[in-house]
Formats: C-alpha cells, structure tokens, sequence
C-alpha cells in the first residue's frame, strides 16, 4: 500500500482521500485551516464539507504543506482552479520523482490556460516532476463520500502512470476508475460543462421545464465539442465520462454548486450575493470568463458560453438571454458534428 498526499481538505478533496484510505492507502490530507485538520485528526470528520460523513482512522490531517508531501512520490492536488499557482509555488520538490494528479475543473482566464499546462509552467523544467495526471469524471463528493456507485476517468501523456494512478483509485465496491489519453479533451469537457450547468441552473430558477433544460445540455454539448476540437481534443471524448456523463450530472443535481449559483441567479439574485451566499468555489463563474475569451480567440461559435458570460459579468437580465438564444439564425443541427469529424480527418 502507497502513502498519498491529498493537498485541499474540501469537500472533494476529502471525498477522494476516503477512496484512497478505503483501498488501504495512508493518505496525508493537507488543509489550510488548523480548526479542520485538527477536527480530522480528533473527530475523524470533515463537518463543514461532508457533513455526517466519518474519515477512515488512516487519513491523518496535516497543517503543513511541506511535512504533508515530505517523502511521498504521489500528490492528489485538490484546490480550486484560482489556487493551482499558489500551492504549487509552496510545494517544494526536492529528492526522488514526484507525480501531481490534479482534480480540478477549470480554465485559467487570460492565460487561457488548462490546470495541467499551469502546473508544467509553475515546475518548469523541474527535475523531480515526473508526470501531471488528470482525474475527472460525473462524481459528486457528497456521494463518493457515500459510497455510492462512482466512475471517473484519468488521463495523462503517459498511460503507464495514468495507470498506476487508476490501480490507486480503483475498487470493485464504489469506485470505477477508466483511463484516456486525451488530456486535452478530458480537461475541457470537465471545465466547461460546468458553465453549462450555470445556463441549467439559471434555467430553473427562471422557472422553464425539462424542454429547456435539455436544449441547453445538448446544444452547450456541441459547444464544448467544437472548442475542445479546435484545441486539439479527440471529439469521442465528449461522448464520455468527462463530456455528457459530467454534464448531465452537474446540470441536473442540486449538489451541483454550480447548478445552484445558476439556479439563484435565474430568481434575480447579483453575482456577488450568490457568490457570497455559496460559501464554497463556485468554477463555472471563472471559466465562462476564460471560455469566452478563448472562443473569441479562436474564433469557434459559443452562443450559450456568450449569454452566461454576459448574464455573470455584463449585468444581462437572465430572460433577455434566453430570448436572444431562442431567436438566433436558423441553422442544421448536424452541422457542428460533420464540421468537427471533417476537421478531425473522421
């Protein structure tokens, strides 16, 4: 059995720590708080993330970033997008070959950047990085936490330790681990469906039906294909885990801090009040920045990403956008996926 750093005592990062500690690993799980860490180590809870849920006694909470990853050659870094380049300029690689499997949904806005590009730029041409994975897929901490049935998916440029990354993870009770080595596409189907489910939440709090809902999935879909395409992805991807499976699950379930924010915003509340209200990171808010600016770049066609951008950051009322979704050209539904197979040569 291995022993784990987990960096990022959230909801997420504590769900997957309990995986790791159910397959008999010993996991360091860092947080930034001594109030949590002292309640993982004393009460074996995590009551602010994952309430009512109790840690297995081999996750040993730690305060200090260096002592948690001091001898370990794998970290499961679990922060929010925003807080990617700070953690990695605190982490201090020094002996032996060091794997980062990064766990998080989001584009870097200006930079345009995914999370394992920021983590390569932050180590540069450090020595001791060995390999970045990416683990993403339909899973909500709540009931991974749970137990309950869960399948994500890793990915890396090397799929031997994408591998070694499923074995980690993987369990024959609650935890099906697949793997894929288009990191791209993995990546940007986990990033952007979580504007998307914003556009669903939204939907709801303006109090439209399933008819809407399912418009916006499957059309927010092709937007998420034609971007990803244009980055490089493989367009099966989207068809997978961490294209339609994520997107159903955050567009659909009330865990979805997203789908919430979304769904707030829909009933006329500000930006800054939902924001305030969630109390946890809310990714979409961050990447419908970067995903518009990316698409105006690139030029690829993204009319729901441009109305959530301008609902978030523009003060758009949330009907005039759906509105001007609704009345927009007349165009072919299959005309995205025959453009995206001819480009990619399929």
């Amino acid at each position: 059995m291995s022993n784990i750093a987990v960096l990022g005592a959230g909801s997420w990062g504590t769900a997957l720590a309990i995986v790791l500690a159910d397959n008999g690993h010993h996991v360091r799980l860092w947080g930034h708080r001594e109030a949590t860490v002292k309640e993982i180590n004393e009460c074996h809870t995590n009551e602010k993330y994952l309430p009512g849920v109790m840690l297995p006694e081999n996750i040993y909470g730690e305060a200090s970033l260096e002592k948690a990853i001091e001898g370990l050659d794998t970290i499961i870094l679990a922060v929010p997008t925003k807080a990617i380049r700070e953690v990695c300029q605190s982490i201090k690689l020094t002996n032996g070959m060091y794997t980062i499997v990064h766990v998080s949904k989001g584009i870097e806005p200006d930079t345009h950047m995914r999370i394992s590009e920021m983590i390569e730029e932050e180590f540069g041409n450090h020595s001791t990085l060995k390999d970045v994975v990416v683990l993403s897929g339909p899973s909500h901490a709540e009931e991974v936490s749970r137990k309950q049935p869960t399948t994500v998916t890793v990915s890396s440029t090397n799929m031997e330790e994408a591998e070694r990354i499923q074995d980690l993870f993987i369990n024959d009770q609650y935890f099906r681990v697949y793997t894929n080595s288009d990191v791209v596409g993995v990546e940007i189907g986990g990033a952007l469906k979580n504007i998307i489910a914003l556009g669903a939440g939204i939907s709801d709090g303006l109090g439209y039906g399933d008819n809407a809902k399912a418009a916006l999935i499957t059309r927010g879909l092709a937007e998420i294909s034609r971007l990803g395409c244009a980055m490089g992805a493989n367009p099966l991807t989207f068809s997978g885990l961490t294209g339609i499976g994520d997107l159903i699950v955050t567009c659909t379930s009330v865990h979805s801090r997203n789908w919430r924010a979304g769904n707030l915003l829909g009933k006329g509340q500000s930006l800054q009040s939902v924001l305030d209200n969630m109390g946890m990171v809310v990714e979409g808010v961050r990447t419908a920045k970067a995903a518009y600016q990316l698409s105006s770049k690139l030029g690829v066609q993204m009319p729901i990403t441009e109305a959530i951008y301008n609902i978030l950051f523009n003060d758009v009322d949330a009907k005039s956008a759906v509105d001007g979704l609704m009345g927009r050209t007349k165009t072919h539904e299959m005309e995205d996926l025959t453009n995206i197979l001819d480009d990619r040569g399929i």
